[in-house]
């Protein structure tokens, strides 16, 4: 296996024991076991876990960004698009009632941490913000379109909170259910206001 393959074998799987076991009870060893190769040749691809949370959270980032742009090229309305955006929680269900949201819990411990990578983490949500705002701009509401997208961005980590603390998809699709609504609502405003 290349150099660049084994390396892309690390991030994802370091992304994955971040995610399933946290960061800080994730070793070198946890890693190197999961890719299946030696702790010597895994240092000669990352000196420090640090080296290898940026580039997780760099891999995070990439992801997050061709994420956007397929909700952005498939999504025929920013209305559809913000909703690409708020079902997620149903798609990443199986996950989220296990692990909670991906970049809600790596920045909530990189906070407890006091980890110098929290800044970076947080571009994650970032990207979020700038987009869905972009989207509630296109939809209408330029004024207070940053709010809105604060707004959808804490109810869905509210929604993903709760929906893992208590396993119960059915909060979950209800609270998916209730943002579409309240969506919709706003759309029909803006039609209104045109």
């Amino acid at each position: 296996m290349g150099h660049g393959a084994t390396r892309k074998q690390i991030v994802a799987a370091a992304d994955d024991l971040f995610y399933r076991q946290g960061f800080d009870h994730t070793s070198f060893a946890d890693i190197a076991k999961a890719v299946n190769i030696s702790r010597g040749n895994f240092y000669h691809h990352f000196k420090t876990k640090d080296d290898i949370l940026d580039a997780v959270i760099r891999n995070r980032l990439d992801r997050t960004e061709h994420m956007l742009v397929d909700w952005e090229t498939s999504g025929a309305t920013p209305k559809d698009r913000i909703k690409s955006y708020i079902k997620i929680l149903l798609t990443n269900w199986s996950l989220i009632k296990d692990y909670g949201c991906p970049v809600g819990t790596l920045c909530t411990e990189l906070a407890k941490l006091n980890h110098t990578s929290r800044a970076e983490a947080n571009k994650v949500f970032t990207l979020f913000r700038v987009w869905l705002r972009n989207q509630f701009t296109q939809l209408g509401h330029m004024q207070e379109a940053d709010v809105l997208a604060l707004h959808v961005l804490s109810w869905s980590q509210g929604v993903a909170t709760l929906g893992n603390a208590f396993d119960d998809y059915n909060y979950v699709k209800r609270e998916v259910e209730k943002m579409c609504d309240w969506l919709d609502a706003l759309s029909v405003k803006a039609e209104k206001a045109q």
